[in-house]
């Protein structure tokens, strides 16, 4: 039935039978037959196109923009009343993956994404797991401050010349042109080969190997006046002469320490000297990238900062501003007590780019800490000395371009970069060079959701029946690194002869990607060639 003039939007009949346009312009009806025709052969022509641009899966990602991340209401509304998320945090994860979350709620978020609360726990349980983390986190510090007391006091005594001998934090500014990566391996390389398998299967947690009794009363020899050296960070207060009342702190000194609360053998008590030397290095380094983003502790106040910063030792600080210094101070707090936790990885240059957006997030230290720990659990791989973990992750990238492109990875192979090292930087510090801090985030956030998703066993049909059909994969990142190449296919098989004229053009992408198109083109892979490449490990 043609419309009549009283139900088109103009008052206007356009189809003929009383007058309107067509009769206007005393078209002939054969006329209008071939015109009425051409309209509905554009319209199957528009139609056939956009069915065949959109012909693959449904990304979660291609309608969602940053404006719809998760707020702070459908954050609430997730959880029942006894404070546990709904359906084990399916739909939880689901919002996340989709639409990343709002930045005033990813202090709260972040803990659950990240394994600090299972996604099935009560309000209650989650205070209890609190009260614990805090406290062990408390040990870690008092350790760390243990150690850092030692070393001044045997600098002090080793002094020649007003030179220390012992490898103090010293000068910051006047190490900085000469400490780098070289502290690094030596630090890395100090290790007991004779305790790695190099060969060995990959772990996601610390090794645990048990110090000697020398060990133990090396490091405990000092700690009857460890309540006098108060560490004051945000967050993490000073325990305020607690620890002769406190049982869980004098238990301490009664038995024996393991590597997640201590150090590997004697000799790591340089490799930690020297982790703490450089870890306060890329502390006063780090970028103010999170300023926007953290108003708190952006407008920290200078004898706040320079409390915190005596606190930690940290030294040369003058040329920066408060909330730098402030940021600084965290760094190396948390930093150091890794390096502890896990002494296997110790500490390495890029995890304080990790941890930057962390503790720009997240106010308390020992949640920051926490937060950090999961987060590593698959991150630590990328600094291992063995490099076993960079080189599954490039085979890994190396393989989804081969399977997604051939014409581009036979290019790669006549310029010997088919083992894809040009994208090693990506791997590393996960995008966090490529990426703005704000997009950085989001793709994390996005991650970090799919890994949440495994350890909670939520199957691949799970997933499906959420609409989205992709699986949760702990590889997403990979698929976006392979993803951030295949844009540039064209340049790199028409202009590049190269792997250092590839390798430019990676470092080139700094500020020029669109994260949530890269998600939706990460999204695509994974949809297509995750069965078959997850088949070829």
């Amino acid at each position: 039935m043609s419309p009549t003039a009283n139900n088109s939007p103009t008052g206007i009949n356009h189809f003929g039978g009383g007058g309107g346009f067509w009769s206007t312009l005393s078209v002939p009806p054969l006329k209008t037959a071939v015109a009425v025709t051409a309209v509905a052969g554009l319209a199957v022509v528009a139609a056939v196109f956009f069915s065949t641009t959109s012909g693959r899966l449904r990304s979660p990602w291609s309608r969602f923009r940053k404006k719809h991340a998760l707020t702070p209401q459908q954050w609430r509304s997730l959880f029942t009343p006894d404070g546990r998320l709904q359906d084990g945090g399916v739909k939880f994860l689901k919002e996340v993956r989709c639409r990343g979350v709002d930045t005033s709620i990813r202090a709260e978020v972040w803990p659950f994404l990240l394994g600090v609360y299972d996604l099935n726990s009560s309000k209650e349980e989650r205070d209890a797991v609190r009260i614990m983390k805090r406290k062990e986190y408390e040990k870690l510090r008092r350790k760390c401050r243990r150690i850092l007391r030692h070393d001044s006091e045997s600098c002090k005594l080793s002094e020649t010349g007003g030179t220390c001998q012992n490898g103090d934090s010293g000068s910051l500014i006047q190490e900085m042109d000469t400490s780098s990566s070289e502290d690094v391996v030596s630090a890395r390389e100090s290790l007991s080969r004779e305790e790695r398998n190099p060969v060995a299967e990959l772990s996601d947690e610390p090794s645990s190997t048990l110090l000697t009794n020398d060990d133990v009363s090396t490091l405990n020899s000092s700690d009857s006046d460890s309540s006098e050296d108060p560490e004051v960070t945000e967050g993490s207060h000073s325990l305020d002469g607690r620890e002769e009342n406190d049982p869980d702190i004098a238990s301490e000194r009664n038995v024996p320490l393991s590597c997640t609360e201590g150090i590997s053998k004697l000799r790591a008590t340089e490799d930690f000297s020297t982790w703490q030397r450089i870890i306060r290095l890329d502390a006063v380094r780090a970028n103010a990238d999170w300023m926007p983003y953290s108003p708190s502790q952006a407008s920290v106040s200078d004898d706040r900062a320079r409390h915190a910063a005596e606190a930690v030792g940290l030294k040369d600080y003058d040329q920066l501003e408060p909330c730098r210094i402030f940021h600084a101070a965290r760094l190396v707090s948390i930093l150091e007590a890794y390096a502890l936790y896990d002494c296997e990885i110790g500490y390495c240059q890029g995890m304080s780019d990790l941890l930057s957006p962390i503790v720009s997030v997240v106010p308390e230290d020992y949640e920051a800490f926490w937060c950090f720990v999961g987060f590593m659990k698959k991150a630590r791989h990328n600094f291992r000395l063995d490099e076993v973990g960079i080189r599954r992750q490039l085979n890994i990238v190396s393989k989804i371009i081969k399977c997604k492109d051939s014409q581009l990875y036979k290019h790669l192979e006549k310029m010997q970069a088919e083992d894809c090292f040009f994208v090693y930087r990506m791997v590393v510090v996960l995008f966090r060079t490529e990426l703005t801090f704000e997009q950085t985030v989001c793709l994390w956030e996005v991650m970090w959701a799919d890994q949440a998703a495994i350890r909670a066993g939520i199957s691949k049909s799970a997933w499906s029946s959420m609409r989205q059909r992709a699986p949760p994969t702990d590889d997403l990142l990979l698929y976006a690194i392979a993803a951030s190449v295949l844009q540039r296919r064209k340049w790199i098989i028409e202009k590049y002869s190269s792997m250092d004229e590839i390798l430019r053009e990676c470092n080139s992408m700094a500020g020029q990607l669109d994260v949530w198109k890269l998600l939706n083109d990460a999204y695509d892979l994974v949809a297509t060639l995750y069965d078959k490449i997850e088949s070829s490990f």
